[in-house]
């Protein structure tokens, strides 16, 4: 039995949503599931809390206390009479955001309001395709390569180098963001290099393998056709999960690569806080080399680091050990925990109060 028709013609089933939390229903009055569960990344297990039956018995109900965010993506799993389990997006709920791997509803709280700059153009500039291949990842890729407007292509500028470029354009807006902040002058010409994963898990978990091919073949291809000033300040890398994690990762193996780093809810995996991702093929790795940068002392050439994280995201404790470990090498970093979870609309929301200040103070 799909979904649509779990839902009385006529019943008001939208979420409830007010300051202190959220209250779900779900009519199924034909009494043609076993079990409703919620699905999110909110907190542990994330398939739960499961909803009960109403006193009449026609709908799914669950009450959902607000976590500290400002906004919800979630999913509902079915349990059909005959056995089958399903998961689908809110029928009741309208609003929905794409995400790596499909939709998601989201509940927006009170106070919640998208960035001012998404209500924009779509983004301005000039995007070309840059073919590249690595003979160290023995791969063929395209690197999409975006200047701001009025730019010639022999022009010297700085560049922002984007792990999982591509989804952060399409998922978080990342282009319009930095067309808009060019257009207000809150960033100078520059370009950005929208790298796309390869070998994504192996490639971006403090791969060796990676940090060659970044730093010897990808960094001096995008530089034969975009150039960039002869200074390390003027290129900057951004990332986000295990991509953050593999920008840092390609700093600490050549301090050469970057002046500069912006890093989103990276996953810095330690066996003290993040068991909960042991089954990680590369985790053993991840965690060896997350620990020589926890146990260093001094570190020669520190670089700026920004990092957001969300407040209720199980990296925040990696995230956290990580920043005041690099404050003490003699960084200079800046944490923020911005009121969301693991996804791109919460990466999206921490730009306007992060990026522009460091791609300004680096570059002007």
């Amino acid at each position: 039995m799909g979904a649509a028709a779990l839902t009385d013609e006529g019943a008001s089933a939208e979420p409830v949503v007010d300051h202190d939390g959220v209250t779900f229903s779900l009519p199924d009055a034909d009494n043609a599931l076993v079990s409703v569960s919620l699905l999110q990344e909110l907190q542990r297990p994330r398939l739960g809390p499961v909803f009960r039956r109403d006193e009449d018995d026609v709908a799914w109900r669950l009450r959902f206390p607000r976590p500290a965010v400002d906004r919800m993506e979630y999913k509902l799993e079915l349990v059909h009479n005959e056995g089958a389990r399903e998961v689908i997006c809110d029928p009741n709920n309208p609003k929905r955001t794409p995400g790596a791997f499909g939709d998601k509803s989201v509940i927006e709280f009170p106070g919640y309001r998208p960035p001012a700059w998404m209500a924009s153009s779509p983004a301005g500039g000039v995007t070309t395709d840059l073919s590249l291949r690595s003979s160290v990842l023995k791969s063929e890729f395209t690197v999409k390569l975006w200047a701001t407007p009025g730019t010639s292509e022999d022009t010297p500028l700085p560049l922002l180098v984007v792990h999982d470029g591509p989804e952060y354009a399409s998922l978080s807006g990342l282009l319009r963001f930095l067309s808009v902040m060019n257009e207000l002058g809150r960033v100078p010409p520059m370009r950005a290099a929208l790298l796309p994963p390869i070998h994504r898990n192996e490639d971006y978990s403090a791969s060796a393998g990676y940090g060659r091919a970044l730093t010897h073949e990808i960094l001096p291809g995008i530089q034969k056709v975009a150039p960039t000033p002869r200074c390390r300040y003027m290129r900057i890398g951004m990332g986000a999960s295990l991509g953050a994690l593999a920008m840092l990762h390609a700093h600490r193996s050549n301090p050469a690569s970057f002046g500069a780093l912006f890093l989103q809810s990276g996953s810095f995996f330690r066996q003290r806080y993040d068991q909960q991702e042991a089954s990680f093929p590369r985790f053993g790795r991840i965690d060896r080399f997350v620990g020589t940068v926890l146990s260093a002392g001094d570190w020669v050439d520190p670089i700026p680091i920004t990092m957001t994280c969300g407040a209720v995201e199980e990296n925040l404790s990696n995230n956290l050990a990580i920043g005041h470990a690099l404050a003490r090498q003699g960084y200079e970093v800046r944490v923020h925990q911005n009121r969301d979870a693991h996804n791109w609309v919460g990466w999206r929301d921490a730009f306007d109060l992060l990026l522009p200040d460091l791609l300004k103070r680096m570059w002007s």
